[in-house]
């Protein structure tokens, strides 16, 4: 007999199999001896009440073997004589468009500009250590794309653009563990991702794909309306009649690159603000109502959402037990973006709190037309610098003192390696933006017991959390309304948010290029 079952349970109990078996027998009314074994189909977290507790549902075996789940098959083929199609990207579009390609018959040739994820960390301990940017490679540009190297958190809304398991158990296919099948929020970390992104490369070069590194795009070479060939950073013209554009939402010379060539492009909407470190322990403490966190616990996190002004202010990107990490892709710039390992366990907490910014916005500093929301991140992101403490020291402030208009003092310990230089981060964000950000934090203070803390630091800027361009695309064909052959993809076209939602959009576009192809 098999039976499906919800059960709550403290923590240690979810924890200790054999508890968790009697659980289940006195729920299901059966002697615990019955019970031969289970698979878990969800587990979530309820930390309403004095008492968190973990919410599980389960398949129970009773009186019978344990069925094994079944294996995931990609089924990939060898596609080295096949017809072949360009990828320009190598971030979670692009290598999940490579495999999907692969299992339908076609050859994938990837493009990146930058390094492979190993040698990328060379560059990333440059920027944490010395203060050096290198433009090609950083936590944004190089094999894995952003979500490498800044945290691996799978959690989406995306549902309904596509078959979001499918993505999870090509995840575990390469390498990760099988929690992320079944967790509310699932997330990988950033020591694991380079091993599994590693594994998807190899792959993609085994079934006859190819993947070259340090190979920017400079050029797509057109035939009248029609993809004929791009040209490469390498010197290299590669024929082509069709090229999926995954570059990420920080390619800005492929964003001005499209534009000189009259090839159609749009201003979007972003948001923009700080990313803001608490210790871990403040926000244990608001979320699981204890003075000390439950061992059997994971580090606790946050959403917080409020409108000000009439904007939307939000937590972004939130990284309990994580560290703040550099995310310039050039000189005289900062960005900050945040990440967590995969147990999660450096004592701070850090999330991205941004507010969202418009063409109006934008032409308050005089800027206009397609690359304006791009024109107006970068401005912000070199006053930061400007104020900072130099390299990529950045400017940062407590909370209270922010709100309060006050230059701090002193700042707390960050777990941001470059540095932080004591700085009115009113000088970097524009005012409106400053303003409501202000107003937000007071009224999360409200929400969230001890969030609006003195003890939390404020440091700039997080302005890399979406694309500032939309480059449009048929609804049906996922094709450029202007372009014949050029399927704009995930984050860097304005159409994802995140590693799961690209990977959905990847393999949506790798779909439609083989209906088109075939």
């Amino acid at each position: 007999m098999i039976k499906n079952v919800s059960i709550k349970l403290i923590p240690a109990f979810a924890a200790d199999e054999r508890r968790l078996k009697m659980q289940l027998a006195e729920e299901l009314a059966v002697n615990p001896k019955r019970i031969t074994g289970y698979h878990i189909l969800k587990r979530s977290i309820d930390a309403r009440s004095r008492q968190a507790h973990f919410i599980l549902q389960l398949e129970v075996f009773i009186d019978e073997p344990v069925k094994e789940l079944a294996v995931f098959d990609p089924q990939l083929q060898d596609v080295s004589n096949a017809p072949h199609v360009v990828i320009v990207g190598a971030g979670p579009a692009g290598l999940f468009a490579a495999l999907r390609f692969i299992s339908l018959g076609i050859k994938p040739i990837v493009i990146e500009r930058g390094k492979d994820v190993r040698s990328r960390r060379r560059d990333l301990a440059a920027m944490n250590k010395e203060g050096i940017v290198n433009p090609e490679s950083n936590y944004c540009f190089g094999e894995g794309g952003a979500g490498t190297y800044s945290d691996g958190k799978l959690y989406t809304r995306s549902t309904k653009r596509g078959n979001v398991q499918r993505i999870l158990q090509l995840f575990v296919h390469f390498g990760a563990d099988d929690s992320i099948l079944y967790d509310a929020h699932p997330h990988i970390g950033t020591n694991k991702l380079p091993q599994i992104i590693t594994a998807m490369r190899e792959q993609v070069i085994a079934c006859g794909g190819e993947v070259r590194f340090n190979t920017k795009l400079t050029d797509i070479v057109l035939d009248g309306d029609r993809i004929k060939a791009v040209s490469t950073s390498t010197g290299e013209q590669i024929p082509c009649s069709h090229v999926l554009l995954a570059t990420g939402h920080s390619a800005r010379d492929i964003f001005t690159l499209l534009h000189s060539k009259q090839i159609g492009i749009e201003c979007k909407p972003f948001a923009l603000g700080v990313r803001i470190e608490h210790p871990q322990l403040i926000i244990d403490r608001s979320q699981y109502h204890c003075v000390v966190r439950d061992p059997y616990l994971p580090p606790a996190s946050y959403s917080l959402v409020a409108q000000e002004y009439g904007r939307g202010v939000f937590s972004f990107c939130m990284c309990p037990g994580g560290i703040i990490a550099p995310a310039a892709t050039a000189p005289g710039e900062i960005v900050v973006n945040g990440w967590s390992p995969s147990k999660r366990n450096n004592p701070y907490a850090n999330s991205g709190t941004v507010v969202a910014v418009d063409e109006k916005d934008f032409a308050q500093y005089g800027f206009a037309g397609p690359l304006a929301g791009m024109q107006y991140q970068q401005m912000v992101e070199q006053k930061a610098f400007g104020i900072g403490g130099g390299q990529l020291v950045a400017p940062a402030q407590r909370m209270v003192d922010f709100v309060e208009g006050k230059v701090s003092a002193t700042l707390p310990d960050c777990s941001y390696l470059p540095g932080i230089h004591s700085a009115a981060i009113k000088q970097v964000l524009p005012k409106d933006v400053n303003e409501a950000l202000r107003k937000a934090l007071v009224d999360f203070g409200k929400k969230m017991k001890g969030y609006y803390t003195n003890e939390a630091v404020l440091v700039a800027t997080e302005s890399r959390t979406s694309s500032p361009v939309r480059i449009p695309r048929d609804k049906e064909t996922l094709q450029h309304p202007q372009i014949m052959g050029l399927y704009p993809c995930a984050e860097g076209a304005g159409y994802a948010g995140g590693i799961v939602s690209a990977a959905i959009d990847g393999e949506r576009c790798a779909e439609a290029i083989a209906a088109q192809m075939q």
